[in-house]
């Protein structure tokens, strides 16, 4: 595959027919967005020897990293260094970030070892950085952030911006305050993130009138034109603290904002709205985004099926559900999932199995989400045996995704065998349990034997089972197991 490292050209359309419609980006999602069909057309392309331009591999590698397809990614990123590519320094910070994401931190830090010094500038110490403060790995982040002020590197505001972010999802959005001190005292220039994320970090100490501060202060210096996302999480901060007045406020200065419409915008202020519990604002909006947006999209109906069956509206979600129903090219089992539910807490089995059954008509099948929706509604109703087969089709299901009961109900259950004296049924569970679960709460175990104590029975298994689980009862439960061992 030869590659010609040629500048973008200025009018693309003046390129024949036959490369257009073979263009690669073109070609790798022509099947759809799957990872596999993704990776079949990637292989199809690789074994070929059809010419590509620098910028459109660069365009390639965006899409798919925004649909978080890694690995097709890196091995695109990999097959092209491979053949000639030319890597900059911004390519190599984009490559090592794939790395990560595909094969782990430690790839990503031994392909940073290997990159020779002079593409060691802020880029790709900026990138690791990034990586290092995804995976939450706090003293390494703080350490390379002070090893590139040591090197004299650059340090952006991109690179604040994902140290901040790591300290508010770890717990410590005190130490936010000082980064934004030591930006101000570097002039490096904030962004809307670097806003955003103060906000948040003032939100989560409870200093509401801080966040307000920050706001004033963004318009005051002007650096950065507050868009809708700033207002959106200005009014998430005031509906978090019950401020409904002020959140209001915030959803009028973010609708003002939306000028070029954008989807999310509109699922922001529906949802925020149903928080607030202003149902008449959730369907303004709503007839806002149908007009917006005439070929509504799944994901569109999802949410508002979400807030609508959360603020109790079950007539108002059954009608938009009908309406997705009645015009969509796919039908989406998380869609009937939310009316499932809805159905379920309101006690409406017989409505809730009639609409799985229409769904799996139409191609839906019942996910893992599915069977826990009615776990939980025959737990509630104290239905155990129906409940012990919603979990065996949701392990079943969702190995892939690894869906696993909690422990509260792994002990419900277990405990519920136990009254009723059934061994078989007890070990049949634990048989389902364990292939969903790594590890088992040495409850669960004791249960286990005291269900064998009151039905009588004995086992030649247990002591061994205990030790190949590495498992350690109470003092009472060692007692029962020596009655019920054989020798």
């Amino acid at each position: 595959m030869a590659l010609r490292q040629f500048s973008r050209p200025k009018n693309v359309a003046k390129r024949s027919n036959k490369y257009l419609e073979e263009a690669l980006y073109v070609r790798l999602f022509k099947d759809g967005s799957s990872e596999k069909s993704i990776r079949h057309q990637l292989n199809a392309f690789i074994k070929g020897h059809k010419r590509v331009f620098k910028w459109e591999v660069g365009d390639t590698l965006k899409k798919l990293r925004g649909r978080k397809l890694y690995n097709p990614a890196l091995k695109l990123s990999e097959t092209m260094a491979k053949r000639g590519m030319n890597k900059t320094i911004s390519d190599q910070a984009i490559h090592l970030d794939l790395v990560a994401k595909a094969r782990g931190i430690a790839a990503a830090e031994s392909y940073f070892v290997t990159l020779p010094e002079s593409s060691k500038n802020h880029l790709c110490y900026g990138s690791l950085l990034n990586c290092y403060c995804k995976e939450l790995m706090t003293d390494e982040a703080e350490a390379l952030l002070e090893k590139m002020k040591e090197l004299n590197l650059p340090v952006t505001s991109m690179s604040y911006n994902s140290v901040m972010t790591l300290y508010t999802k770890t717990g410590q959005p005190e130490k936010v305050r000082a980064i934004i001190q030591e930006m101000k005292a570097a002039n490096v220039m904030f962004d809307s993130y670097t806003y955003n994320v103060w906000m948040r970090a003032l939100a989560a100490l409870n200093d509401i009138s801080g966040v307000e501060r920050v706001i004033d202060e963004m318009k005051r210096d002007g650096q950065v034109v507050g868009d809708w996302t700033t207002y959106s999480n200005l009014a998430s901060i005031y509906v978090d603290a019950h401020l409904f007045e002020k959140a209001d406020k915030a959803l009028q200065d973010l609708e003002k904002r939306n000028s070029h419409r954008e989807l999310s915008a509109f699922q922001f202020m529906i949802t925020l709205y149903g928080r607030m519990g202003n149902l008449l604002e959730v369907y303004r909006v709503w007839r806002s985004l149908r007009l917006a947006f005439p070929k509504t999209a799944n994901i569109s109906y999802l949410n508002m099926i979400q807030t609508l069956t959360k603020l109790k509206d079950l007539p108002g979600a059954e009608k938009c559900f009908k309406e997705w129903e009645s015009g969509c090219s796919t039908y989406d089992i998380r869609i009937a999932n939310v009316l499932i539910g809805a159905y379920a807490e309101e006690g409406l089995l017989e409505k809730a199995m009639e609409l799985k059954e229409r769904a799996r008509r139409r191609g839906a099948k019942p996910n893992a989400k599915t069977w826990e929706i009615f776990l939980d509604y025959h737990l509630r109703n104290g239905e155990f045996k129906p409940a012990v087969d919603c979990v065996a089709k949701a392990v079943s299901i969702g190995r892939g995704g690894k869906w696993m009961p909690s422990p509260e109900i792994v002990k419900t259950l277990m405990s519920h065998f136990e009254e009723e004296k059934d061994v078989d049924g007890a070990e049949d569970f634990l048989e389902t349990v364990k292939k969903a679960v790594d590890t088992l709460e040495p409850e669960v175990f004791e249960t286990l034997i005291r269900t064998y104590s009151a039905a009588g029975r004995k086992s030649s298994m247990m002591d061994r089972l205990l030790k190949m689980e590495n498992v350690e009862v109470s003092e009472a439960c060692k007692k029962l197991l020596d009655e019920i061992s054989i020798e």
